[in-house]
């Protein structure tokens, strides 16, 4: 679809954002994932700042992939910021991140991330997860048969 909101895939490291990428394609996830490198700029982005200040250009996305562990300003940090925003808190954010800790799950859970998935080491794990994040997209109710 052309017109499909955007998943937004704010994610550090370079490899695991292509690797995130070419989960969500085999996943079957049709919409365009932009990709943002931290905090800072995923804020920028849903707040409309420049260089992202025109939403026929950067438009509002369907979904957020947040990693927790970043620089400038961490997945902690957004998941904030978002909830202090009504007109953005409704965008489902899953976090996909490196930690196996509890109290990040939980931390997390409390600052309203619909899902928390660690990333595995095997791309048909990574590709589990991405048929499961794509329920969290507008118009998906069930994972594609393999």
């Amino acid at each position: 679809m052309p017109d499909e909101p955007p998943i937004l895939l704010v994610e550090d490291d370079a490899n695991d954002a292509l690797v995130a990428r070419r989960a969500l394609e085999r996943a079957g996830v049709t919409a365009p994932i932009t990709h943002l490198q931290d905090g800072e700029e995923a804020i920028n982005y849903l707040a409309a700042y420049t260089p992202f200040h025109d939403r026929a250009k950067h438009p509002l996305p369907s979904l957020i992939l947040l990693d927790l562990k970043m620089p400038k300003l961490s997945g902690f940090e957004v998941l904030s910021w978002l909830q202090s925003r009504p007109e953005l808190a409704k965008i489902p954010v899953v976090v996909l991140t490196g930690s196996m800790l509890p109290a990040d799950r939980k931390q997390a859970q409390n600052l309203g991330a619909v899902g928390f998935e660690v990333k595995p080491v095997e791309f048909e794990q990574i590709v589990a997860i991405a048929q499961n994040i794509k329920l969290h997209l507008p118009g998906q109710t069930s994972p594609p048969n393999p």
